[in-house]
């Protein structure tokens, strides 16, 4: 069977199943083509001998092998559901051991700083603070922030409702803050930047359109510089800083696990590190047999 009529047939399926994201799909379609072409022979003609030597050829790190192990244990299994092939040749392969890093983190304090770094006096900036205050307040994947509706921001019950990953949903409350600026964003920003563009999406650009990724990745690099962190952010970081802080505050760890939408509690488990981490270094830093 031809290899890219094969790989398109398997994404087909496993978007169906599963409900990957967007950007899943996208990375298992180029790792199975950039396998495929290394290979030079039919991708079900294959024994784990191929894919071991993919792995030496490439000198992926541990997480980047392990990405692309998953990817092709999903293929593969699909082909033998299907009767393509007898055996998974992934099956006796092992994903390499990844050294855990932490993710980086804010204080309360740097998080303050942040949060007050966009002009109230301005639209975009009242849309920026509405956008900051609220995935601190829920801590909101990135593509969970700027896919939101009209409709999934229920300001006077205070809860917003998320279509995480795997289109599984949740209800999260909102803080104070974040309802202050929402309703605010609703009343001086939103209408504005909504022009005469019609769109359900809740935060806009300039042009009246949804937010971006890549959009958003600025605004925060953007505030970083102006609040004077000196700590290398990315579009998460108030995510990672909404679940760090509610362990540092005594969260149960399953109720942090559901609030961040996490499949698996040791996802969740990192942020208890963190908080150990923390107290490792003030203990060293402030107990005389430190």
């Amino acid at each position: 069977m031809d290899n890219q009529k094969i790989i398109e047939e398997f994404l087909d399926n496993y978007w169906l199943l599963s409900g990957a994201s967007e950007n899943t799909l996208l990375a298992y379609k180029s790792d199975l083509k950039i396998f495929s072409k290394w290979l030079k022979s039919p991708l079900v003609k294959i024994n784990s001998n191929n894919i071991e030597k993919y792995f030496q050829k490439r000198q992926l790190n541990p997480s980047s092998q392990a990405r692309v192990l998953t990817c092709f244990r999903m293929f593969y299994q699909y082909l033998v559901k299907q009767k393509y092939i007898e055996q998974n040749p992934t099956d006796k392969l092992h994903h390499p051991k990844q050294e855990q890093k932490l993710p980086i983190f804010l204080t309360i304090k740097e998080v303050d700083t942040l949060l007050n770094s966009p002009d109230k006096k301005s639209i975009f900036g009242i849309r920026d603070r509405a956008m900051l205050e609220l995935m601190y307040s829920c801590g909101l994947r990135v593509s969970e922030l700027i896919n939101l509706d009209y409709f999934n921001i229920n300001i006077n019950d205070e809860c917003i409702k998320i279509q995480g990953k795997s289109n599984k949903e949740r209800v999260l409350p909102m803080g104070e803050m974040a309802i202050h600026y929402l309703n605010l964003y609703e009343k001086k920003a939103r209408n504005y930047l909504l022009k005469s563009t019609k769109t359900d999406k809740y935060f806009l650009t300039n042009r009246g359109s949804s937010m971006s990724r890549q959009n958003f990745f600025y605004i925060i690099k953007f505030y970083t510089a102006k609040a004077k962190i000196n700590k290398p952010l990315s579009p998460h970081t108030l995510r990672h800083a909404f679940a760090t802080h509610l362990v540092q505050k005594g969260a149960d760890i399953r109720s942090v696990q559901l609030m961040l939408g996490h499949s698996d509690i040791s996802t969740t488990q990192i942020y208890t590190h963190i908080q150990n981490v923390q107290l490792k270094s003030q203990h060293q830093k402030h107990h005389p047999r430190g």
